[in-house]
């Protein structure tokens, strides 16, 4: 039966790799190449920027969840740290995702100060900032949180540590505590957290305005509206696809391997790499109402202008593209 389960498990996985890879090019397809000068939009170097971590979640993490299982004999060094690019790719998702919804907080409740912080240069710097932070959380094991002290110690009398090889599996390796405190609790229940009062934030000030506005700000306002509804479904599917693994963990921390069987274990990491493919369809359907890139052909000039009593209490509401 553990033999099924591990072949279901990873046929799953493999489909799932392959479909994130193709879902995510398109995304990347899409805004660089379908959209003329994408990537001066924050939002489109942000969602440039998750797809790129989702398509590499396909590319390595996944392949290398199916490895860590035990089905490689490493030394226990390598082992801990193909299990942090694993963390780390998946935690440059959660960032770009968080990201996102600071993104299109800022650009609703600051708009006449958005495109004096919004530069290309403070973007990219945003983003770079996304990776490193990616990284310093995803490589904490690598400075001492770790199982590898345990595993060399069984070890030692038999032979020397940098010849040791053994069966490589994730959990061998990461610390369950380190799991659960830091990786669940700092790294993933916390951005979920900040996201949903972000995205909370801006469902009851796009409601106020709607009710309050002109009809012809009202036009940006639902469009701005369902983009939010379009963001909101990835904290859904956010949810969904990362939580059960992680209260797995807890099970494991609390009550030991009898709480938590392998079937059950596999159907989590299925979940948990599932997410990249799901939202990466997400970006394509927000991508088309991202305010800023409507436009109206007048006299060879491009502009959308919202002007009237909403600018003073809301703040003016304007673009302009010379063609």
């Amino acid at each position: 039966m553990a033999e099924w389960s591990w072949i279901v498990y990873t046929v799953l996985e493999a489909l799932i790799a392959v479909a994130c890879c193709l879902g995510n090019v398109l995304v990347v397809s899409a805004v660089c190449v379908g959209i003329r000068d994408s990537l001066q939009e924050p939002t489109f170097c942000f969602l440039v920027s998750l797809a790129v971590a989702d398509f590499l979640v396909g590319v390595a993490a996944v392949p290398l969840a199916v490895l860590l299982d035990g089905w490689v004999s490493l030394p226990p060094v390598l082992c801990l740290l193909l299990s942090c690019v694993v963390l780390v790719l998946t935690q440059a998702s959660v960032l770009s995702l968080l990201a996102i919804a600071v993104d299109r907080y800022l650009r609703l409740h600051t708009p006449l100060r958005y495109k004096a912080l919004a530069t290309q240069k403070h973007t990219w710097l945003a983003v770079s900032l996304c990776w490193l932070v990616s990284c310093l959380l995803g490589f904490t094991p690598l400075f001492g949180w770790n199982n590898n002290s345990c595993l060399l110690s069984d070890f030692t009398n038999t032979s020397s540590s940098s010849t040791i090889t053994l069966p490589c599996t994730f959990l061998s390796v990461i610390s369950l505590p380190f799991m659960v405190y830091f990786n669940f609790l700092g790294s993933i229940m916390a951005p979920l957290l900040v996201m949903l009062l972000l995205y909370a934030r801006i469902f009851w000030s796009l409601q106020g305005r709607l009710k309050k506005s002109c009809p012809q700000a009202q036009a940006s306002l639902l469009r701005e509206k369902r983009l939010a509804c379009s963001l909101a479904l990835v904290l859904i599917l956010f949810t969904i696809c990362w939580i059960p693994l992680h209260l797995m963990n807890c099970l494991l921390l609390f009550y030991g391997p009898q709480a938590v069987t392998q079937g059950t274990l596999y159907t989590g990491m299925c979940h948990i790499f599932g997410f990249p493919y799901l939202e990466s369809f997400v970006p394509r359907m927000g991508s088309v109402c991202v305010p800023g890139r409507i436009s109206m052909r007048e006299g060879g000039r491009k502009e959308v202008a919202m002007v009237g009593k909403e600018e003073e209490k809301w703040g003016s509401w304007t673009w302009h593209r010379n063609t």
